[in-house]
């Protein structure tokens, strides 16, 4: 590691010590995860899957993210702010759900990995613009948004303004579908109307969440289902059998 960077992740660490979000003295950057550190927050998350890890959970204050990934009896902190990997440290006994959970966890983390890519596409085919320039600028600004970070006033373009607006609608959508209020409804119903959505919304698959629940009785919900901006109404049984959907 160079110099630079180990006085980044000391300073890192200090600061997240103020904070009481430092797991205990003992935590060390993992080896096989030390090339992560500065990678941007969407594509660490799809490495941290491909290596064998799972999502478990995430708390968040102020301007920085300290998300946990677990593989096997493993768990690992990672810090994000400014959209990008700032420390990775073990955090053992700090992961807390099950196997089970943090799978269904994982796919709502990799929902910002598919949004990003449903959202420039969309922007692509409503403004045909296929400059690269543009859909990086607009990548920026999505990611800014989608991790918290302020938005860059001195640096704005066109892109990166619409990035950040998409950014932060993605962001409501996953906090919203995180929450005990939406979990109350069967996975089930979650997984068929999500899947529904993502057809009737003609995005990719896995881009599509539930952001509100209703109870109908019976066996049935109705569920609000959120794809990037747009929102449809899906109506459902407690076993995944979709009734209808309609629009918002």
């Amino acid at each position: 590691m160079s110099v630079r960077r180990r006085i980044a992740v000391a300073v890192a660490l200090a600061a997240l010590a103020s904070a009481s979000a430092v797991p205990p003295a003992w935590a060390q950057i993992p080896g096989d995860l030390r090339d992560l550190i500065g990678a941007r927050a969407a594509g660490g998350e799809s490495e941290l899957q491909r290596r064998g890890y799972e999502f478990d959970h995430v708390d968040e204050g102020g301007s920085a993210k300290w998300s946990y990934w677990r593989r096997g009896d493993d768990c690992v902190q990672v810090t994000t702010r400014d959209g990008r990997y700032l420390t990775i440290v073990e955090a053992r006994n700090l992961c807390r759900k099950k196997s089970s959970d943090s799978k269904a966890a994982a796919v709502v983390a990799g929902v910002a990995i598919v949004g990003l890519a449903a959202a420039l596409a969309a922007h692509k085919q409503k403004h045909g613009d296929a400059d690269r320039a543009h859909d990086d600028e607009y990548e920026r600004g999505y990611q800014a948004a989608l991790y918290g970070s302020d938005y860059d006033d001195r640096h704005e373009t066109e892109g990166y303004h619409e990035g950040f607006l998409a950014g932060q609608s993605e962001r409501d959508n996953r906090r919203y579908a995180n929450t005990r209020y939406v979990r109350q409804a069967p996975r089930a119903a979650q997984d068929a109307c999500s899947r529904r959505a993502d057809a009737f919304q003609n995005r990719p698959a896995g881009s599509s969440v539930p952001i509100s629940v209703r109870d109908l009785g019976r066996g049935d919900w109705e569920l609000t289902m959120a794809t990037g901006p747009y929102r449809s109404r899906c109506f459902a049984s407690s076993d995944g059998q979709v009734r209808s959907i309609e629009p918002y």
